[in-house]
């Protein structure tokens, strides 16, 4: 009796979500990063409107004075990140030179310092617009200071809970984390300045 063998070729079929998570694991830095971004723009912004609004309650000084923040924030941004990632970059192909020639699918998954840097300067350009756009257009103070902190609460809301989504963490947790986070940067800026301006330092 012939005994028949039979060959068997088994196929991975790990392999391509293997690639989805890599290539998920990758957007979802680019996304974390943005939404760091925005978030400190937004806080960043928000904390300078109130700061200048203990004060002065004249709408063009906070206007200034938040346009400023966005684009000294956004340049900061910018510039650090583009640091950052070329001295990553320049590590990365010092390592890979020392190991072996560099291939065109390696050049490729290098970071890129300039998109990094524009990636940065808009989230944090995005985020500021939230607490500027109800300075910019209500006239009474004290309205005008409450709507941005609203803006800006549910400013900080939305980022947390984007970022509990990448993060797959409790969305109520992370939401609550970002608001109180917020507050208090906004809370010890107006306070400070208040203190600083009664004290006879104010303009």
């Amino acid at each position: 009796m012939a005994a028949s063998n039979q060959l068997q070729i088994v196929i991975p079929n790990d392999l391509p979500k293997m690639e989805e998570e890599i290539d998920y694991s990758e957007r979802a830095q680019w996304l974390r990063a943005a939404v760091l971004g925005a978030n400190d723009g937004l806080v960043t912004i928000a904390s300078l409107i109130l700061g200048v609004g203990a004060l002065k309650h004249e709408a063009k000084a906070i206007i200034l004075t938040g346009f400023a923040g966005l684009f000294a924030g956004a340049c900061s941004m910018a510039i650090g990140e583009f640091v950052s990632v070329y001295t990553q970059l320049d590590i990365e192909k010092g390592q890979r030179k020392r190991e072996k020639g560099m291939g065109l699918e390696e050049r490729e998954k290098l970071p890129n310092p300039w998109q990094a840097a524009g990636a940065s300067a808009l989230a944090f350009s995005l985020g500021a617009v939230v607490p500027l756009l109800p300075a910019a257009f209500i006239a009474d103070h004290r309205v005008r200071m409450g709507v941005v902190v609203a803006a800006t609460t549910l400013g900080l809301a939305g980022f947390g809970g984007v970022g509990a989504a990448l993060g797959r963490t409790k969305v109520v947790r992370s939401c609550v984390r970002v608001v109180v986070g917020g507050w208090m940067a906004m809370a010890i800026t107006f306070g400070l300045t208040k203190l600083i301006g009664s004290s006879g330092f104010g303009v």
